[in-house]
């Protein structure tokens, strides 16, 4: 991907993965490297980064309330979150020139809901383009590790208990998986996949190689 003709725009970099990738690992060493780098960089999350979405986040994947959450309210929660986001923290950081490192963005819903939940391709589709107007990703990391992994992980965790999207089956972190394969086959401009399985400094060492690439 070359640079924008339009040097002084910044950079909006989502990273993506099934639960137990590594992928909040990933941003926050990135996120070191530009800033050392000299980069003016931010660092989101999605569902949340508002306070809006920070609420949103807390029906999505904590409140009891949300456990019989229908996959339609599901999607459009998510799309709130975003909307939110895009145009409170992220196309203004866009304009000021600066990096935007997203955990999750459009993709997760395209994946999760459309193939996880098996929401029609166009309701989400649609709804992600009105949730984030004309702001896309210029690149997209997936970090990718097979689902049973990811489960494991999951469970292994010492502080946080397991999420209602971390409460899944295999059947569907597996749908995931291959949705996210799925989309960087198509689009594979903006698209970079690395192996999750890898040690965390391997994984780091080519998520920033490729980034050098495409951004700097």
């Amino acid at each position: 991907m070359p640079r924008h003709d339009d040097d002084t725009r910044g950079y909006l970099i989502s990273f993506e993965g099934s639960e137990g990738s590594g992928k909040t690992t990933q941003v926050s060493r990135v996120a070191e490297r530009f800033e050392n780098a000299g980069y003016d960089t931010i660092v989101t999350r999605e569902p949340g980064g508002t306070e809006i979405g920070e609420q949103i986040r807390h029906i999505l994947m904590h409140a009891a309330e949300g456990e019989n959450m229908t996959p339609e309210t599901e999607l459009l929660l998510f799309a709130a979150s975003r909307a939110q986001l895009v145009r409170e923290v992220i196309r203004p950081a866009l304009d000021a020139g600066k990096i935007i490192l997203c955990d999750r963005f459009l993709d997760s819903t395209t994946v999760y809901q459309g193939v996880g939940r098996k929401i029609a391709a166009e309701p989400v589709h649609l709804i992600n383009t009105f949730a984030v107007g004309e702001i896309m990703p210029d690149v997209t990391v997936i970090v990718d590790i097979p689902a049973e992994m990811g489960m494991a992980r999951v469970k292994h965790r010492v502080n946080d208990l397991p999420d209602r999207m971390e409460r899944e089956n295999i059947a569907f972190y597996n749908k995931v998986r291959e949705g996210y394969l799925m989309l960087a086959k198509a689009l594979p401009e903006r698209f970079v996949v690395v192996d999750g399985t890898e040690p965390r400094t391997t994984v780091e060492t080519e998520i920033w190689s490729e980034l050098r690439k495409r951004v700097i």
